[in-house]
């Protein structure tokens, strides 16, 4: 009879443990974006202790992997270690391969592409696309950001939800929702430091 409860609890544990294993993957199915978010964040917090110059407590991280239809510009808490805000951005038209979900960088002027690597915000003007925020590189992928006038801005025609498909274009800007555009705007206003943006593939 012991023989048998103990059968009896061991198949119970192993149930409970491929339930338990297949729950989290039905809650977590996007567990490869995780890890990449998580070595940009460790590649961003290496930059700031650094340089005092950059804000400790925010960063924007932007995953280039997720499909534009889909949330991929996350606000980043770098004390409590969470995404606090995410949103919809669009990347450059000069990116597009032909492929759907497969795309291409580039560095050089007029290739109308979104460049890899991390960038410093600075200050904002008002231009053609209305408030907008100058962009600095600071990898090699991207140290032609301000000599192209890759900008954040916002435009209307980038949806606000998530949708099934993809998005409208940009010339290479990281190009976000007004509405969103709004509260990534307050935060990078009211720092005293500039904030860092990385943006992955």
């Amino acid at each position: 009879m012991k023989k048998v409860i103990i059968v009896f609890l061991f198949i119970l544990a192993l149930s409970a443990a491929y339930l338990l294993f297949y729950d989290v993957k039905k809650i977590n199915p996007l567990a490869s974006d995780n890890k990449r978010i998580e070595s940009q964040i460790a590649e961003v917090k290496k930059l700031i202790n650094k340089n005092s110059n950059y804000n400790n407590k925010i960063a924007f991280f932007i995953d280039m992997k997720i499909p534009s239809g889909k949330n991929r510009f996350f606000i980043y808490d770098l004390k409590s270690n969470k995404i606090i805000d995410k949103g919809l951005v669009a990347h450059g038209s000069g990116s597009e391969t032909g492929v759907k979900g497969k795309l291409r960088f580039s560095n050089v002027p007029n290739s109308l592409s979104t460049s890899l690597g991390k960038y410093f915000i600075g200050n904002s003007y008002y231009g053609k696309f209305g408030k907008s925020y100058k962009l600095y590189g600071l990898d090699e992928t991207n140290d032609n950001a301000f000599k192209r006038d890759i900008v954040f801005h916002y435009y209307y025609d980038v949806p606000y939800k998530e949708k099934d498909g993809y998005i409208c274009n940009s010339y290479g800007c990281p190009m976000v929702n007004k509405k969103y555009f709004d509260r990534v705007s307050r935060l990078i206003d009211s720092s005293e430091s500039d904030i860092l943006m990385s943006i992955y593939y």
